[in-house]
């Protein structure tokens, strides 16, 4: 594609914040919704697997890399623009692309209150929207409004009451599950003025409890599990004695700070080392209470079985 560089067997551990995973064979970073939906068809024409890859803070990539396309929406699709509406709140608009914490930081710069958790979330906005991502009481769908999207066919906007959100899901995640075609590019949001110095102190509270709790200086995909019903997954996994747990010295450990994180000590563990470790997780949990997790994290690749 004459305007649309697409690059050949792209090293992918850098672009993911567990810090590994192999090459994709081929990669592009569109600019606007108008290329993804070029480079999905020309996917389409040549037989390639597509997938499509944000700020790679919620994944797993596997050692082998992605056998097709990979279309990272990043820095060239992170618009940010306010405009106040009649009623004195302020519409957010926000490229897919753009970091979900710049996004919680410029609606604290403009003393808009309910984005407060947003700061501490490494993913990016469309990644926000596609897991219904949320934090200490916060979950994205308060304040989405409409979600400009791909669905394979055409570029739709739909208003945020049809997102069909949920704990860490939405319309866009289920498709996606479904091998329908779902690509966010972007969306609004409305939120409403606050007090700045109340805004702020939220946001610094909210921050000092996420540094002491998380393990935010090691490689990771956050947590690692979902929330099981009436359950919480840090707790499971202390109680069947894994916190801290490794197989081994590969650098894969259940975090000693926080135990639903699996962390990449040093950056020295292979994508296999760590999903053997979520595996071995998970069974010893269901061992212990009968409760099994389900990975929140999204595996990308080959992983055998």
């Amino acid at each position: 594609m004459a305007d649309i560089t697409i690059l050949e067997n792209v090293p992918l551990a850098g672009y993911s914040t567990f810090r590994c995973g192999g090459p994709a064979k081929f990669f592009a970073e569109p600019a606007t919704g108008d290329e993804v939906a070029r480079l999905f068809r020309l996917a389409g024409e040549v037989n390639w697997d597509v997938f499509v890859l944000g700020n790679g803070s919620n994944c797993l990539i596997s050692d082998e890399g992605f056998d097709g396309l990979v279309i990272r929406i990043g820095k060239n699709m992170s618009e940010l623009s306010s405009e106040e509406s009649e009623d004195g709140r302020v519409k957010i608009t926000a490229g897919a692309g753009l970091s979900y914490a710049r996004f919680g930081n410029y609606c604290t710069e403009l003393s808009l209150t309910g984005a407060e958790f947003a700061c501490g979330i490494p993913g990016s906005c469309g990644g926000a929207v596609f897991m219904n991502a949320g934090a200490y009481g916060g979950e994205t769908k308060d304040f989405i409004t409409k979600v400009t999207y791909w669905d394979g066919q055409a570029i739709r906007t739909i208003d945020g009451s049809e997102c069909d959100f949920g704990y860490r899901t939405s319309l866009f995640e289920k498709l996606n599950s479904e091998g329908k075609t779902a690509v966010i590019l972007g969306f609004e949001a409305i939120l409403s003025k606050g007090d700045k110095d109340e805004i702020t102190a939220k946001v610094d509270d909210l921050r000092s409890r996420r540094t002491a709790s998380q393990p935010l200086d090691v490689p990771s995909a956050g947590s690692t599990f979902k929330r099981p019903e009436g359950y919480f997954a840090a707790r499971l996994i202390e109680d069947a004695g894994l916190k801290g747990f490794a197989l081994d010295d590969s650098g894969a450990q259940v975090s000693p700070k926080h135990a639903g994180f699996i962390v990449n000590n040093g950056g020295t563990a292979k994508a296999s080392d760590i999903i053997r470790l979520i595996d071995y997780v998970v069974e010893k949990v269901f061992e212990n209470s009968g409760v099994r997790l389900e990975k929140e994290v999204r595996l990308v690749g080959n992983f055998g079985g």
